[in-house]
């Protein structure tokens, strides 16, 4: 039997700008919000290889790149893109529900 999941109100869409990400902190969830052209995805915020936060970082496309140490990761996938990072990151499935970013947890 499937465990339930439990959604969780992260913030407006109208929060994050296209092309931008913000931090969100929930609960003991330290989380990036990121809006790549219309489409959103969520991260933790921080990075699997240091003190970096992801929120904080230069994102071109569907690629964060940290602002610590210039790694960089997918942010569908949470993969590693490039390194020195060589953890991925935590991803959550997005869902949007009358304008509000949620995350199943």
């Amino acid at each position: 039997m499937a465990e339930a999941c439990t959604k969780i109100r992260l913030c407006s869409t109208d929060d994050v700008d296209w092309d931008s990400a913000i931090r969100v902190e929930e609960g003991d969830l330290i989380l990036a919000v990121f809006n790549v052209n219309g489409v959103f995805y969520v991260t933790d915020d921080l990075c699997t290889h240091g003190p970096g936060s992801l929120s904080e970082g230069y994102l071109d496309g569907h690629t964060i790149e940290c602002d610590f140490h210039n790694g960089a990761f997918d942010v569908r996938t949470g993969e590693v893109v490039t390194p020195p990072c060589m953890v991925p990151v935590k991803t959550y499935k997005v869902s949007i529900e009358d304008n509000s970013v949620l995350i199943e947890v």
